[in-house]
């Protein structure tokens, strides 16, 4: 089901060429590992294969600017991935249990 504008949580980011881009944040999360929290996002803008381009970054909650900090270590970024999978799997299973029970409905 499509979220309407006002459930949507947006922000937008400037790029280096000075363009506004609208990005939809997926989630966020802190880190028991590192103590930092996590912003994943995307601008759904999609790859050579058709994958949604997402993207993570550090940031501060607590931080009314907004500003976001690079992930630079690979320890951070296999945590970043560790979740990312977890969330498709999860985003996964529930798409094929709705077309199962949509199915059976039709049945």
């Amino acid at each position: 089901m499509e979220k309407t504008e006002e459930e949507k949580n947006v922000f937008t980011v400037i790029d280096d060429n000075g363009k506004e881009i609208e990005c939809e944040v997926l989630f966020t999360f802190e880190s028991d590992e590192t103590k930092k929290n996590y912003i994943a996002y995307t601008d759904h803008t999609t790859d050579k294969e058709g994958n949604v381009q997402v993207y993570a970054s550090i940031y501060d909650p607590n931080n009314e600017n907004g500003k976001l900090i690079p992930i630079e270590s690979d320890k951070e970024w296999k945590i970043i991935e560790s979740i990312l999978e977890s969330v498709k799997e999860e985003k996964e299973e529930k798409e094929e249990k709705e077309e199962k029970e949509e199915k059976d409905e039709q049945e």
